[in-house]
């Protein structure tokens, strides 16, 4: 049998630090066809760096602002259901970006739910194996960093 070769998208893994904890929560969105938990994420986009783009689809999809950061946190694989029906494999780069404001007005409100929660939370939520295990990486990589930054002062 054939294999198709992968396609990539990127994906912005928007998160802020919660106000009564400290730890991070994560900002999960809708799909618009099937409903599911997912995080905002695209196909490459002519002449934008994939950071640029992890950061427009917050903005379209969730209509969050940040800056994502250059690296990766890590990557994911998923068959992505095309309108033709047709599953493909695909990779997903997923750029971590702090919230840093909302609009009121963006691409897809009304489009799909969303909803912060705890890292723990999201990745229950998420039906991917490697987003589960990439979020929850993720958010202990974070609390390692904070417990770090308390110790230097």
């Amino acid at each position: 049998m054939l294999r198709r070769p992968e396609r990539l998208q990127f994906a912005a893994l928007c998160f802020r630090h919660s106000e009564v904890s400290g730890d991070i929560e994560v900002l999960l969105i809708t799909s618009r066809e099937t409903r599911r938990w997912v995080i905002p994420k695209g196909w490459p986009m002519n002449g934008k760096s994939a950071p640029a783009v992890a950061e427009q689809e917050a903005l379209e999809e969730a209509g969050v602002k940040g800056k994502a950061l250059a690296a990766p946190a890590g990557s994911y694989l998923y068959l992505k259901r095309l309108q033709s029906g047709l599953k493909v494999p695909c990779e997903v780069q997923v750029y971590p970006l702090e919230v840093s404001g909302f609009v009121d007005s963006y691409k897809e409100k009304g489009q799909r739910k969303k909803e912060w929660v705890s890292a723990d939370e999201a990745a229950r939520r998420v039906a991917e194996p490697g987003l589960k295990e990439l979020i929850l990486s993720f958010a202990t990589a974070m609390k390692r960093e904070t417990s770090r930054k308390a110790a230097t002062g």
